[in-house]
């Protein structure tokens, strides 16, 4: 479910295209997104996203929680936008699908439960 419109860097939603995002210059949907981009934290959750699904059998999906529980113990509820940001991320570059009771869904537009799978 890829987008024409071009994605914001930090969070993977798709943006109203401009004249100014001509020239592969970084976009970012918000001051927020602007201010967080993608640090080491953001690179590990997405390490560990594509982890935790290479260890599944072909199709099978991954809830999102998962792998927040498997980086933190505890404050792991903390990690859940994070973790729905990497997925956005890569579903942007086609790594992943979002599903809800095994439908295809935009990852910019779901909401409530979600899973993760390969296409």
């Amino acid at each position: 479910m890829t987008s024409p419109d071009p994605l914001c860097r930090a969070c993977g939603r798709p943006i109203e295209p401009r004249r100014s995002h001509r020239g592969g210059v970084p976009v970012y949907c918000s001051r927020a997104c602007r201010a967080r981009r993608v640090g080491p934290l953001d690179r590990a959750i997405e390490a560990r996203l594509v982890e935790l699904l290479d260890a599944r059998a072909p199709g099978a999906t991954l809830c999102p929680s998962e792998v927040a529980r498997s980086l933190r113990d505890e404050g792991w509820r903390e990690l859940m936008e994070p973790v729905r940001r990497a997925g956005r991320r890569l579903a942007a570059r086609g790594e992943l699908v979002f599903t809800q009771q095994g439908r295809l869904v935009d990852p910019a537009t779901a909401r409530g439960p979600v899973r993760l799978r390969r296409p």
